[in-house]
């Protein structure tokens, strides 16, 4: 009988798991990203950093930014900077890239190229254990 009860139990949690992380992902606004960006570039705030631990750095557990690109674009540059070494986690139709801070980029994380049309997670995270502001710049324009 017991068993039975752990039986009904796990679907059931498992169905409200996942309905709360589509609550979660709804509750961050979604960006539109075409080839007319405006303003250029687009600044957007948070705070980096978070309780997950992951090979990007601890981030949150649901993404800071969501950004869809309604079009294929040729080129689009995400720099995410803080006063620690923000990381820059993007999960997207192409897989999962880390994106680390580095010298070439002024101890930014900086991730530019060719972006396909999809929905892309964006979760800021945070080398050490602090969070910080950031700032977040998307930009069709080469430096």
């Amino acid at each position: 009988m017991k068993t039975f009860r752990l039986l009904a139990i796990i679907p059931t949690a498992l169905a409200m798991s996942l309905v709360f992380t589509e609550v979660n992902l709804a509750q961050t606004p979604t960006i539109q990203i075409n080839r007319n960006l405006q303003p250029d570039p687009l600044v957007l705030k948070g705070k980096s950093g978070g309780t997950l631990k992951s090979n990007c750095g601890n981030i949150t557990t649901e993404p800071n930014q969501v950004i869809q690109v309604t079009e294929s674009l040729p080129y689009l540059r995400l720099t995410a900077e803080s006063q620690g070494k923000a990381t820059l986690l993007i999960d997207g139709p192409g897989g999962r890239f880390c994106v680390l801070p580095d010298s070439y980029s002024g101890g930014k994380s900086e991730l530019s190229g060719y972006w396909q049309t999809g929905k892309y997670l964006l979760y800021v995270g945070e080398l050490s254990q602090r969070e910080y502001n950031y700032t977040l710049s998307i930009s069709q324009k080469k430096k």
